[in-house]
């Protein structure tokens, strides 16, 4: 997880900062959604770092962090192998900024969620258009 940090556009605002987890599904699904994501934010991951197996037949979880304060472009519709869930985690409007992201590219239901007093926790399931 990423820290107030630097970015090229000035500091971070911890309250545009979303949490986004990825599990149960495979390598590749995983890699499209957080590749439509980077499209959009800023991350804390770098673009090359790609989601993959450490260990075959266990299962594996994939976290990022994105900067929903600025859009960086908007990504194009998405093929995944089968639905995926997304949990996010953020602020109210930052959380709503991802999941905006995500309809971009993907069918996006949301299937859950829990309010805090600042932040927000959301599970979206995500599906190929």
């Amino acid at each position: 997880m990423s820290t107030a940090q630097e970015h090229p556009a000035g500091p971070v605002d911890p309250a545009a900062q979303v949490t986004v987890v990825l599990d149960g599904c495979g390598t590749d699904d995983a890699r499209t959604v957080l590749e439509a994501l980077q499209a959009s934010f800023p991350s804390d991951r770098d673009t090359a770092d790609r989601p993959a197996e450490v260990e075959e037949g266990r299962p594996s979880v994939w976290t990022a962090t994105f900067d929903v304060s600025r859009t960086l472009g908007l990504p194009g519709p998405a093929h995944l192998s089968q639905p995926v869930t997304a949990t996010v985690q953020g602020g109210y409007r930052a959380v709503d900024r991802i999941r905006e992201g995500l309809a971009e590219a993907f069918a996006v239901r949301v299937v859950g969620t829990a309010s805090g007093d600042q932040e927000q926790e959301a599970q979206f399931r995500l599906e190929s258009r």
